[in-house]
């Protein structure tokens, strides 16, 4: 049985995003419904909630959340543009394309900082923008596979994020 390639979605960013926060790649039940962070375990759009104020982020349809998003500068996207990857776990990651996150951040003129969701995300995120000129952030994942740091804590570190949004 032949693996698929599975393929990041598009960054969605804008020319006032402040903090672009990157993933490794989505997962399956993300790919399925094509949105960001769409399995229902998965607490980024809790963390990222309480970043930016608004607590019932999570309660919003995907395209609002999206949008308050933009409006506090959070930008989205993927370390990992493409890769093999049976299942949604980034241990299993094989023959990753990466993305081309340089060529994305030269766009970015407000970028303040990228935060890598994830340690993935980090150690493959940090390689490619080593000279970037925004602040790199290591953030624990927000995957309901991770779960060795109970939510309290990951939203200490995340909650990091907001002196670069003001």
């Amino acid at each position: 049985m032949a693996l698929t390639r599975k393929s990041a979605f598009a960054p969605v960013v804008s020319p006032g995003t402040r903090v672009l926060i990157l993933g490794s790649l989505p997962g399956d039940a993300s790919l399925a419904a094509e949105r960001y962070y769409a399995h229902p375990q998965n607490r980024f759009w809790h963390l990222v909630g309480a970043v930016i104020g608004r607590e019932d982020l999570p309660a919003l349809g995907y395209e609002a959340r999206l949008a308050a998003l933009d409006e506090a500068g959070i930008g989205l996207w993927d370390t990992v543009a493409s890769a093999v990857r049976p299942g949604s776990l980034d241990a299993a990651i094989r023959d990753a394309e990466h993305a081309p996150l340089g060529e994305l951040i030269a766009t970015l003129p407000a970028l303040r900082a990228v935060a890598f969701n994830g340690g993935t995300s980090a150690r493959i995120g940090r390689k490619l923008l080593a000279d970037a000129a925004a602040e790199l952030i290591d953030l624990p994942s927000s995957s309901p596979a991770y779960a060795a740091l109970p939510f309290a804590e990951k939203l200490e570190r995340w909650l990091a994020l907001g002196k670069f949004l003001r």
